[in-house]
């Protein structure tokens, strides 16, 4: 995770506070409302950290699944120049058979006429 220079900055102002308090309570003395708010702003800034790490995790997975999507992509359209390459042979071919047998039957016509 990154860090930028506000999270650094507020953690450390809000990590000697916290010390003092966990003192203080370990101690057995009350908590203030202050106290309250400081511990409560310590436990949302690490709740962002880790919804922030989170996202970064998202992040990563999004673009690990782009650059697959991307492969399979390449693969779809080498398939598909295949398929189109085949069908082309294979209709070329077909064609080539009906053009030889249009002209055997044409030639044969014309030997039968000739008898």
């Amino acid at each position: 995770m990154n860090k930028t220079d506000v999270d650094d900055i507020l953690i450390e102002m809000i990590s000697p506070k916290v010390k003092e308090i966990e003192g203080s309570f370990s101690r057995g003395e009350g908590l203030t409302h202050r106290d309250i708010n400081t511990l409560l702003l310590k436990s949302q800034y690490n709740h962002i950290n880790h919804l922030d790490q989170r996202l970064d995790e998202v992040t990563a997975s999004v673009q690990g699944l782009e650059e697959k999507f991307v492969g399979l992509e390449g693969k779809f359209e080498l398939l598909k120049s295949d398929i189109q390459t085949t069908i082309q042979t294979a209709l070329n071919k077909n064609m080539l058979q009906l053009v030889t047998i249009m002209g055997m039957f044409v030639i044969a016509s014309k030997l039968i006429d000739k008898f």
